[in-house]
């Protein structure tokens, strides 16, 4: 009954707050989502699966009910279409008889139920991302506090043994303790949303209008998120943690000050990383190891599908997370743990396509490199979203965690467009900084 209660509850709270503004209906979401993985673990019944993908529903109904702004439908054209040839071609497949509804239903959500949140990340404006980048920092918090806890109690108190939880408990740092989920539904997944929350958190706190109370909880919610990562001990985030960590020093926009705090802090992380056995399975990478996965996930299986599934095996039929309850009636169920694979065994070698086309497009895509007060936090999305693209090839999970997914997509939108306004360094003897509205597509040049 609880659960039923709170899954009747997510979706209209987040439709209330996005009808406020578009921060408020994400931050509710995202909470969700933040406790999406020990809520299920102990309220075990059909409805907490649905926690999250309600209160998203919720969202969406509060922000595309209305229609597409004018900003949408005339600068993000070729965004847009993207997304929605995304989106189509797997709602066609939901037509195939492949899989048994129920099963190709759970497939769908898996490859475009968070597409939509690209578009929401087109519409960020420099209010949402305020709010975003504090909301950020306290829901940080509180994870960094529930996974300490976890640190020192253990993982059981918080998340009973069962079948929703053994990847928790079979995760192992190591010193052969359970790697630390804190309120996610795995290790991999708290450090994953730990390392998508930086790139706002940054670009707040190198703002220079932004109140000195709010840059202190920008600077705490940042290092709750380096902690995590740590916490988690999953190898593959702390290198991406420690890319977006290089990137952000390399930023022109910190002050002395600025660059004082940063590289303590750092050089902190790395103390603590490098005096705790726990946090220390980065030493497990040698060449021999990347070799394997990178042989076994790119080149064995995706060679394999590619031959015996070319029109795929159906929506969710090659490595959607299936709930339990439906995993019996998945027809030739086959397991991959490479994201591009994935695809194409539920979306065949057409949807492979069209997802390697999108990358491209993205890549080439450059509208979102305008030198304005958030370029630093937007540079460092830019290269997170590049390098989450690229580890696709060695996991699972890029359009199915939660909430990193969703986090994920809205970094995509946000990068993808042109900022409203730009601050614009005009060159002369004090090198004085004005902030002058730019239209969208135009160009400011100073000679």
């Amino acid at each position: 009954m609880i659960a039923l209660l709170v899954v009747i509850l997510a979706p209209l709270t987040a439709f209330f707050f996005g009808r406020r503004f578009l921060a408020a209906g994400l931050l509710v979401v995202i909470a969700y989502g933040y406790i999406f993985g020990i809520f299920r673990a102990n309220f075990q019944s059909t409805f907490s699966f649905f926690l999250f993908d309600g209160a998203l529903i919720g969202l969406y109904a509060s922000q595309f009910v209305a229609g597409r702004t004018k900003r949408d439908a005339t600068e993000n054209r070729s965004l847009n279409m993207w997304v929605y040839i995304l989106m189509g071609w797997p709602l066609l497949l939901l037509l195939m008889p492949f899989q048994t509804f129920l099963v190709s239903l759970v497939g769908l959500r898996g490859n475009m139920f968070m597409l939509p949140a690209v578009l929401l990340g087109t519409r960020l404006r420099d209010r949402d991302l305020r709010w975003l980048a504090l909301g950020f920092s306290v829901l940080n918090l509180i994870a960094l506090a529930f996974g300490v806890a976890e640190y020192f109690k253990g993982i059981e108190p918080f998340f009973p043994e069962g079948p929703l939880t053994g990847i928790i408990y079979n995760s192992l740092d190591s010193a052969g303790g359970h790697r630390i989920p804190s309120t996610f539904s795995n290790a991999h997944t708290y450090a994953g949303v730990m390392v998508f929350t930086l790139p706002m958190l940054f670009g707040a706190w190198a703002l220079e209008s932004e109140p000195r109370w709010r840059k202190i909880i920008y600077v705490l919610g940042m290092g709750a998120a380096l902690m995590g990562v740590l916490l988690a001990a999953t190898r593959l985030n702390i290198i991406l943690a420690g890319i977006l960590a290089v990137i952000a020093s390399l930023s022109g926009k910190l002050g002395s000050f600025k660059r004082i705090i940063w590289a303590v802090g750092i050089a902190a992380i790395v103390w603590s990383a490098m005096h705790n056995e726990r946090w220390q399975r980065y030493k497990e990478l040698d060449s021999d190891t990347l070799q394997e996965r990178v042989a076994g996930s790119v080149n064995r299986s995706f060679l394999e599908v590619l031959v015996e599934y070319p029109m795929g095996n159906g929506l969710g039929g090659g490595g959607t997370s299936i709930p339990y309850f439906l995993a019996s009636q998945v027809n030739r169920p086959v397991w991959v743990e490479n994201e591009y694979c994935r695809i194409l065994l539920e979306e065949g070698v057409v949807g492979l396509l069209l997802w390697l086309g999108f990358v491209v497009f993205f890549i080439f895509n450059r509208r979102g490199f305008v030198k304005d007060q958030w370029f630093p936090g937007r540079r460092m999305a830019w290269y997170l979203c590049i390098l989450n693209f690229g580890t696709g090839l060695i996991g699972v999970g890029m359009l199915t965690s939660v909430p990193g997914s969703l986090l994920f997509m809205l970094l995509l939108g946000w990068t993808s467009v042109t900022p409203e306004t730009s601050e614009v360094v005009v060159p002369g003897r004090n090198r004085r900084q004005v902030s002058l509205p730019v239209p969208v597509g135009a160009r400011l040049t100073f000679r």
